[in-house]
C-alpha cells in the first residue's frame, strides 16, 4: 500500500478526526482556514480516495458525503506491514521497530500480543 499523498492525508485526517460523515465542501472550508486549496481539487482527490476504496460516499440531495472506508488505525497497520515487508530480515526490521518504542508502547504491544494469543486459542 502507498502512502496518502499530502492533501489525500489531509482529507482523511479531517474525516477520521471529526468521526462523521462530511461534504466536500466542509472539507474544503477547514482546509483553507490554513492554506488555501480550490474546491475541485478537493473534490477530484475526494472522488481519488472513493475509488482507491479509502472513503465511502453517499448522495443527499445534490451533494456527495464522504466518511471513511477504513480507520486510521487500519492505515497506520497498513503502513507498518509494509515497511517490515520491505526488510529482507522482517524479524530485524521489527527489533528495530520495537527498540525505538516508549515503555508505553511496548506495554501496548505486550497486552496486544496476549490477547492474539488467547483469541487464537479460543
Amino acid at each position: 500500500m502507498r502512502r496518502l499523498g499530502d492533501l489525500e492525508a489531509e482529507i482523511m485526517d479531517r474525516l477520521w478526526t471529526w468521526q462523521r460523515p462530511a461534504t466536500v465542501r466542509e472539507v474544503c472550508d477547514d482546509i483553507n482556514t490554513t492554506r488555501p486549496v480550490a474546491y475541485t481539487t478537493v473534490m477530484t482527490v475526494a472522488g481519488i480516495l472513493h475509488t482507491k476504496g479509502w472513503l465511502v460516499r453517499t448522495k443527499e440531495r445534490r451533494a456527495w458525503v464522504y466518511t471513511p472506508a477504513r480507520s486510521r488505525e487500519a492505515y497506520a497497520a497498513a503502513l507498518m506491514e509494509d515497511g517490515l515487508g520491505v526488510s529482507k530480515d522482517r524479524r530485524a526490521a521489527l527489533l528495530q521497530f520495537v527498540e525505538g518504542m516508549s515503555a508505553e508502547e511496548v506495554a501496548a504491544l505486550r497486552q496486544a500480543l496476549e490477547n492474539v494469543g488467547t483469541e487464537a486459542e479460543a
